[in-house]
């Protein structure tokens, strides 16, 4: 905030005891230190508000871009088994025909493993998120 030197505090100090008088100084001096306390006590909670609110506005922005990511994933797992489904619907009987609706279930299930990964990596690690988790999966 402000710095005060030695020789700031002994001028403040003589020009006071002057003004103000050897009995009227040591009140003076308390209230002005009162008033510096609280203002210094005003100050340090804004501070942490502010910080807890740039804080919050983080973990938004990163709850925001791990939701992207898992839409993304979501998206393009649910288009592999769409087309796995149109690729089953003409009945064929060629082998090739097996063989690439096992590769595209096998993308599918790739895609789907790896959006589960993300969320359980992104998962919040307190008990009471994974318990959350566990309540969900078994209603």
């Amino acid at each position: 905030m402000f710095d005060f030197g030695f020789f700031e505090i002994l001028v403040i100090g003589v020009v006071g005891l002057l003004v103000l008088g050897p009995e009227r100084l040591p009140r003076a001096a308390r209230a002005v230190g009162l008033w510096v306390g609280k203002i210094k006590r005003t100050v340090s909670g804004m501070q942490r508000e502010i910080s807890a609110q740039l804080e919050a506005e983080d973990l938004r922005q990163t709850l925001n871009d791990q939701q992207k990511k898992l839409d993304d994933s979501l998206r393009k797992a649910k288009q592999d088994v769409e087309r796995i489904a149109e690729a089953d619907k003409p009945a064929t009987t060629s082998s090739t025909t097996s063989t690439a609706s096992e590769q595209h279930a096998a993308s599918a299930a790739s895609h789907l493993d790896d959006a589960l990964e993300t969320v359980r990596d992104k998962a919040p690690a307190s008990p009471d998120a994974e318990s959350l988790t566990k309540d969900s999966k078994h209603p």
